[in-house]
């Protein structure tokens, strides 16, 4: 890539597609180009918020505009067709988490991307929160020792018609993470439960690592993002454990034996580093670094199918009451 700007679209002008756009139209280095949505009104408003084109079709948009990158930010069902399109058309891509809900559908993406030797990269922005940061550090570091266990538990409001929704559109940030942090995941057994109606919004998995450890996910949209501590991760080893807490909000590292503990929290005026959104902000530094150095993706597509190959071992566990083993 030239030094010129990087001239990106973004497909969605709903509420997390906010975030896309904020973030193009602030940087330097893009050229935001266009915003692609379903409907003319909320399409024209998002575009001319950030002062850029509205299309309501995308082939149009990409053979008017002819975009080096595109971002996708779609309902979490609705990825699979506008993702193909994009792809066909031969253009690089980022797409938002879930992948897709369905395994086959994973595979024609990644083939069809791999055909033509796409950047696909999906949006884990949790990775790049400075506590899931430092907690990688000190396990990279070797201060943790070996790890034991890890406990992660996640989850707050939610509604969609699918029944494993939570499993598999919120939960994926679970197994990114700890596959992230912890190593690969050798098996899963699952419980699961509907009481609430609205297909199994609560679960409960047991996790075996190919390293030895054990692990626990607990995921609901049972439960309230207003509550503390929505989001806890511990990592226990040999050595030491590592705690973080609502992913951006607070990490403690302590040793084994040691009543003190290293804490991190955001400063008065880090207000970066204490807001979730802005981690969305430091993974997009890391990704349009790699794209101008024509380097894969720092989290590539295949991520996303993996945390489904994942999810969907949880539900064959449920439904079999057995352990499922998981290829790495």
């Amino acid at each position: 890539m030239s030094d010129k700007p990087i001239k990106i679209a973004l497909v969605g002008a709903g509420g997390w597609g906010y975030q896309h756009a904020r973030i193009f139209a602030a940087r330097p280095d893009v050229d935001f180009c266009a915003v692609v949505g379903r409907t003319e009104a909320k399409t024209r408003q998002r575009a001319e918020q950030f002062g850029t084109r509205y299309y309501l079709d995308i082939q149009e948009m990409l053979d008017k505009e002819q975009p080096d990158l595109v971002s996708m930010s779609l309902p979490n069902q609705r990825h699979f067709e506008a993702t193909l399109e994009v792809i066909q058309a031969g253009v690089p891509l980022l797409v938002e988490k879930p992948l897709v809900f369905d395994l086959k559908e994973a595979d024609t993406l990644l083939d069809e991307a791999a055909k033509r030797n796409l950047f696909f990269a999906i949006n884990f922005n949790h990775r790049y929160a400075r506590p899931v940061q430092m907690a990688q550090e000190a396990l990279t570091a070797g201060r943790l020792g070996d790890v034991v266990f890890a406990m992660w538990r996640f989850g707050g409001e939610g509604t969609s018609d699918h029944p494993h929704a939570n499993l598999i559109e919120t939960q994926c940030h679970a197994f990114d993470q700890l596959e992230y942090l912890c190593g690969p995941i050798e098996s899963v057994m699952a419980e699961m439960t509907d009481m609430t109606g609205g297909g199994y919004r609560t679960l409960v998995l047991a996790l075996r690592f190919a390293n030895g450890a054990v692990g626990s996910l607990v995921g609901t949209y049972d439960s309230s993002y207003a509550y503390p501590d929505t989001h806890l991760l511990e990592i226990n080893g040999t050595k030491g454990r590592v705690v973080v807490e609502d992913t951006v909000r607070r990490y403690s590292f302590q040793q084994v034996g040691n009543e003190v503990a290293e804490v991190w929290q955001a400063g008065y005026f880090n207000d970066i580093d204490r807001e979730f959104h802005r981690t969305f902000d430091k993974y997009m530094d890391v990704l349009l670094n790699a794209f101008k150095q024509g380097q894969p993706p720092p989290i590539h597509a295949e991520a996303g199918r993996r945390a489904l190959t994942l999810a969907y071992a949880a539900i064959q566990s449920y439904e079999t009451g057995q352990r499922v083993n998981i290829a790495p």
